[in-house]
């Protein structure tokens, strides 16, 4: 259980940047070819929220849920984030 539970936690940490920069880069690509003002306003949007939860949101909650799994919860140090 804890070995599921940590390799969880790894594939949120690194995968959430990496699904987060593909998505504000295909979207920063895309963005010049796009006429429409909406639509660039929704690419914008896509990006700037790409960053936040992909980027910064991903890493920094999984270091929080390994600070309390290693700290806070009884028995949380078996899962030896």
């Amino acid at each position: 259980m804890a070995e599921t539970i940590k390799n969880l936690f790894t594939l949120i940490q690194f995968g959430g940047p990496l699904l987060g920069g593909v998505i504000a880069l295909g979207a920063t690509v895309v963005l010049p070819t796009v006429r429409r003002v909406d639509m660039k306003r929704e690419l914008k949007e896509m990006r700037n929220q790409a960053v936040l939860w992909g980027v910064i949101v991903a890493p920094l909650g999984t270091a929080i849920v390994g600070f309390l799994l290693n700290n806070v919860v009884a028995g949380g140090a078996s899962c030896g984030f």
